[in-house]
């Protein structure tokens, strides 16, 4: 076995555990998070402590300002360059994160869109761009792959320039390409842990837990000094996360600390319940419940199980 991946829910210790497991097994993690990659957003992505940390090596976190984009297709070549990294220093990879496509699209070998690449027809295509503009480079979009264009917004000119390569180069849509691609077919040697809850009370109960944590930990204020640098303008992965634009009203003065918790608690839970329609829906992966009769296990626990569905320790 390659590696172990960590998946699941939010708030149920993905992190934790992925540092518990390098630390018992010479490991080293790498995030897979569309958002840990941004420098400054901290307290709103739940981005580990180096006390959470535990002195293991972790990667993928703080390695790009707001303003550069972060892909699927940047994801897994960056997660296989570190992987293959990890592996010569004799270290088991750990991936670890709540970003269901970027996991999965890794462990199944990319996406055929994912493929598709010309230097020339790139170039030709972002002088269009500096010429006619953004929007009208979307509008081509919208013509020939309505689905891709309503995904990007017109303002993600990379995103939306890659789209339109690939119609050139395959002769068919991102859409379509992505459609041909078997789903959820593990093709790399990885055991796959999901965290998850038994209890719908014990989730929500942790998940409210977590939000009031960040409160005070200064959430409003980093989101307040990242809405002042213009971060959610510049990165459309900022804008639409849960965890920032929830706040926004409370910011504006229009309702109250305790009203921002709530709605932030209600969006974190009903994210989490997306994520576990997610992950059950795919094969490869191995559940571990962290609650047992409407109380959390320790970490200790979970590690042993996850050790034991794994075979870690033959």
């Amino acid at each position: 076995m390659t590696g172990i991946a960590i998946a699941g829910v939010t708030a149920s210790g993905k992190s934790d555990l992925a540092a518990e497991l390098a630390v018992r097994y010479g490991g080293e993690v790498i995030s897979c998070d569309s958002m840990l990659v941004y420098r400054g957003c901290n307290i709103g992505t739940a981005k580990p402590s180096e006390e959470e940390k535990r002195g293991v090596p972790h990667h993928l976190i703080d390695i790009l300002d707001p303003e550069q984009p972060f892909s699927v297709a940047d994801f897994t070549s960056m997660c296989e360059k570190v992987e293959r990294e990890v592996v010569a220093r004799g270290r088991m990879p750990v991936i670890c994160g709540g970003t269901g496509l970027y996991l999965d699209c890794y462990l199944r070998g990319g996406l055929p869109s994912e493929q598709q690449k010309d230097d020339a027809v790139r170039a030709r295509l972002e002088g269009e761009a500096a010429a006619f503009g953004c929007e009208e480079m979307h509008r081509r979009l919208r013509e020939k792959d309505p689905e891709a264009a309503e995904a990007i917004h017109a303002n993600n000119l990379r995103r939306v320039l890659r789209a339109l390569e690939i119609i050139e180069i395959s002769g068919k849509t991102k859409t379509e390409l992505d459609r041909e691609t078997p789903q959820h077919v593990c093709v790399r040697d990885y055991g796959v842990i999901a965290l998850g809850y038994k209890d719908r009370e014990v989730r929500s109960a942790a998940i409210e837990n977590r939000v009031r944590k960040m409160f005070d930990m200064g959430l409003a204020e980093e989101t307040l000094m990242l809405r002042k640098a213009g971060v959610f303008e510049k990165c459309a992965a900022a804008a639409q996360a849960i965890g920032y634009k929830e706040l926004f009203p409370y910011l504006d003065g229009a309702e109250s600390r305790e009203d921002a918790i709530m709605r932030l608690t209600i969006a974190t839970r009903r994210y989490a319940k997306r994520q576990m329609t997610w992950f059950s829906a795919v094969p490869y992966v191995k559940w571990i419940y962290v609650d047992e009769n409407g109380k959390r296990k320790s970490l200790a626990h979970i590690a042993d199980e996850a050790a034991r569905l794994l075979e870690l320790d033959k």
